[in-house]
């Protein structure tokens, strides 16, 4: 990410191209000469122009609205501009060629009008993923967690403890620094023990939460298991409704993994095909088959699928992974069986919508209240483990002051990285490089 925020910056900030608008984005110091300079007026803060817009020769470039923005009171916290111009390629490329002409301004590297937002004390680090999230949210769970954590839930939710800490910490270092001040309020060893343990269970109750927010970003994992030929190709070819996986009736057709993504009233929802569990089998059949195990053992839920006109539910053979056991080839069955098996027919459709509606319910109860804050990223999760980690030893008995203050401020820093409030300058390039040019 090039450095050097007194540049001004520019970028298409709309979606793919050709389109019916395409926004072109100008971020910086230079915001309003570039704006003047196309559209021959003066800009007028918070005010849409429709104005006809040419190039340095004098040429109309297009006929668009233009818009200025002055700092602070931008997403950058920037002085800041827009063009609306038709979506076509030429003639983006046409005004990209135009402003980057003018001297200081530059086309803007991924993620930087963001960082420049988080710079500017706009929004900090939690808010800026959760922008992120946002751009690049499929399903409807996962727009609400975005937009939840991007109006500042979760960020709170850090500084209060990050506050709490504080206090304890600081409650530690006057002890030190004043003893022998009469007036200076004397630390209680055992009351700051009790806030650092009650701290320690509400971090640790939080970071439970992350198999939940990594079920909303990346979706609940059902994996279809059963014998070769019982038709679970067939059950995923129909629950995706199109032909995702080969289906033969030549056992072992399946031998790698095969995933769909599915959206599901709003919650993504990811099946996957495996070979077919049989024993006495060759090399390459039986690396497919270990590897149908290992991703059943890693799922949120497991299709059992077993062929509904002979066999009976058996055992699960993943005692540690939610199990449902499905029939198959319902349409072939002579009479109604009522022992509780969920009968589906990939061929006539009965029972998918029934099992579709199973996932969709598996899924929501598996995410839970969509109001709860839960840690968003796994760099939430490491850096508030870190947090524990430093207020376990700073709880150890017989602990001298100076080391349980030293501790403490392990602890707060810890936290502190999570929002951006302290020493995140190795984490930029991290975070914003993820973001589209543009954003």
């Amino acid at each position: 990410m090039q450095s050097g925020s007194r540049d001004t910056i520019v970028a298409l900030s709309s979606g793919r191209l050709p389109a019916g608008i395409a926004v072109i984005r100008v971020s910086g110091p230079r915001s309003r000469f570039a704006l003047e300079t196309i559209s021959g007026l003066v800009s007028v803060v918070g005010y849409a122009r429709l104005r006809t817009l040419r190039g340095a020769d004098g040429q109309v470039l297009d006929k668009g609205l233009v818009l200025f923005f002055e700092g602070p009171k931008s997403f950058t916290g920037e002085d800041s501009a827009e063009i609306h111009v038709h979506g076509g390629k030429a003639v983006v490329a046409a005004f990209l060629s135009e402003l980057t002409a003018l001297e200081g301004i530059r086309l803007a590297d991924p993620g930087e009008y963001t960082l420049r937002a988080f710079l500017n004390g706009k929004i900090d680090l939690v808010q800026a993923e959760a922008l992120s999230d946002l751009i690049c949210s499929e399903t409807e769970a996962q727009r609400r967690s975005a937009i939840y954590n991007a109006s500042g839930t979760q960020s709170a939710l850090y500084h209060e403890w990050r506050r709490q800490l504080t206090h304890v910490w600081a409650m530690v270092e006057a002890e030190m620094d004043f003893s022998d001040e009469a007036d200076v309020f004397s630390t209680d060893e055992s009351g700051s023990l009790e806030d650092i343990r009650q701290l320690s269970e509400a971090i640790r109750a939080h970071i439970a939460g992350y198999r939940r927010a990594e079920i909303i970003r990346d979706g609940y994992d059902v994996v279809i298991i059963g014998a070769p030929n019982v038709g679970k190709s067939s059950l995923l070819n129909a629950l995706a409704r199109r032909d995702a996986a080969i289906v033969s009736d030549e056992p072992g057709t399946t031998r790698d993994l095969v995933e769909v993504s599915l959206n599901l009233n709003g919650y993504k929802v990811k099946i996957t095909d495996t070979a077919g569990l049989r024993e006495g089998v060759g090399t390459v059949e039986s690396i497919g088959i270990e590897r149908a195990k290992a991703k059943a053992r890693q799922a949120d839920l497991v299709l059992q699928l077993v062929d509904g006109l002979s066999e009976r539910p058996g055992p699960n053979h993943f005692p540690d992974v939610e199990c449902v056991t499905v029939g198959s080839k319902s349409d072939l069955l002579p009479e109604y069986r009522d022992d509780g098996l969920l009968l589906v027919s990939s061929l006539t459709g009965s029972g998918v919508d029934e099992l579709l509606s199973l996932l969709a319910e598996r899924a929501a109860a598996a995410i839970g209240s969509a109001t709860d804050v839960l840690p968003s990223q796994l760099r939430h999760v490491e850096l508030l483990n870190a947090t524990l980690s430093s207020l376990h030893d700073a709880a150890q008995p017989g602990n001298p002051k100076e080391i349980k203050a030293e501790y403490l401020r392990h602890a707060a820093n810890s936290l502190g990285r999570i929002s951006g409030s302290v020493d995140v300058e190795d984490l930029l390039d991290v975070i914003f490089s993820r973001f589209c040019i543009g954003k």
